[in-house]
C-alpha cells in the first residue's frame, strides 16, 4: 500500500500515472496543453483512458530546459489542481520547489514528484507535516547541464547509494516509508549506456523496500535506441512500460495512457497481479 494523501493505493498491479504538462516547452508534447484549459481537457481524458494517478507539471525538466519562477509555476498548476480535486484520482504535482509544494499542498494535492528529492531549502519540513506521497527520483546536475557529461564508476550502485541516503532523510524529517517512492531518473544525467544499464538491472531497486517508479515514455533513450522522432515513440515506450513493470515498477509515469494500460493488462494476467478498478 501507498499513502498518498486522500487516498490508500494498492499496489497489487502496476499503477499508470499519467502525464498532464502544462508547460510551453515540454519535450514530448511541445506546449499542447500549455493553458488551464487545454491541460484539464487533456488530463480528463487520460482519467478516461484509465490513468490510477495523474501528475501535473509547471516546469519542463527536459534536457537544456531553463527554470520558470514561482509565480509562473503556480499559475500553471493550481488551477489544474483545483479542477481535478474532486476527481477520484490521487493527483500529483512534478514539482522540486519548496513554495509550489507547500501551496500545492494546501490546494489538495496527494503526491509530491520531486526530481530533486526534496534537497530544496525547507523541501523536507513542507511535506512532512501533511499525508502526502512523495517520490525522490535521482538526477546528475541540472536540466541545463545533466546531458553535457554524465559519468559513473558504476551507475546502478550509486544511484541507489543516493536514493537510499534521501530515504533516510525524509525518515528522519517525519516521513513515514509509506508514504515514499523512488525514481532511478531515466534520462536524467545518464547516457544511453547508463539508462540500458539501469533498466536492466531495474529489480535491484526493489531492496530499497518502497515502491518504485519508472519514467520511459518517449525518451531520448528509445529514439537513441530506435532511431524514431519523439512523437514516433509509442511502440518503445510501451515495451520499456512493459519491462519496467515486470522488473517490478510498481508505477509507471507514461503519455499514452491507454495503450500502456491495454499492455500492462498481459503482464498483470501473467503475473497474476490483481486488477483494482475501483
Amino acid at each position: 500500500m501507498l499513502h498518498c494523501g486522500r487516498f490508500t493505493l494498492p499496489l497489487s498491479r502496476p499503477l499508470i500515472m499519467g502525464i498532464v504538462n502544462v508547460t510551453p516547452d515540454s519535450f514530448a508534447d511541445g506546449g499542447r496543453h500549455a493553458s488551464a484549459a487545454g491541460g484539464i481537457a487533456h488530463a480528463f481524458r487520460l482519467l478516461e483512458e484509465g490513468a490510477d494517478i495523474l501528475d501535473v507539471g509547471g516546469e519542463s525538466s527536459r534536457p537544456g530546459a531553463q527554470p520558470v519562477g514561482i509565480d509562473e509555476e503556480l499559475q500553471r498548476v493550481l488551477p489544474i489542481i483545483e479542477a481535478l480535486r474532486g476527481s477520484n484520482v490521487p493527483l500529483s504535482v512534478d514539482t522540486c520547489k519548496t513554495e509550489v509544494m507547500r501551496a500545492a499542498i494546501d490546494a489538495g494535492a496527494d503526491m509530491i514528484n520531486d526530481i530533486n528529492a526534496l534537497q530544496d531549502e525547507g523541501a523536507l519540513e513542507a511535506v512532512a507535516g501533511s499525508n502526502v506521497a512523495i517520490c525522490l527520483m535521482h538526477r546528475q546536475g541540472t536540466p541545463q547541464t545533466m546531458q553535457l557529461a554524465p559519468g559513473y564508476t558504476d551507475v546502478v550502485a550509486e544511484v541507489m547509494a543516493f536514493l537510499k541516503a534521501r530515504i533516510s532523510a525524509a525518515q528522519a524529517a517525519g516521513i513515514g516509508r509509506e508514504r515514499l517512492v523512488v525514481d532511478p531518473g531515466f534520462g536524467f544525467g545518464k547516457s544511453l549506456e547508463h539508462n540500458v544499464m539501469l533498466l536492466r538491472q531495474l529489480d535491484r531497486f526493489q531492496v530499497l523496500g518502497v515502491p518504485l517508479l519508472a519514467g520511459l515514455s518517449r525518451k531520448s533513450m528509445l529514439g537513441q535506441i530506435t532511431g524514431l522522432d519523439v512523437d514516433a515513440r509509442l511502440i518503445p515506450s510501451i515495451a520499456a512500460a512493459v519491462i519496467a513493470a515486470m522488473k517490478g515498477a510498481r508505477i509507471i509515469r507514461v503519455h499514452d495512457v491507454k495503450a500502456t494500460r491495454e499492455a500492462l493488462q498481459i503482464v498483470n494476467a501473467i503475473e497474476g497481479c490483481e486488477e483494482n478498478n475501483d
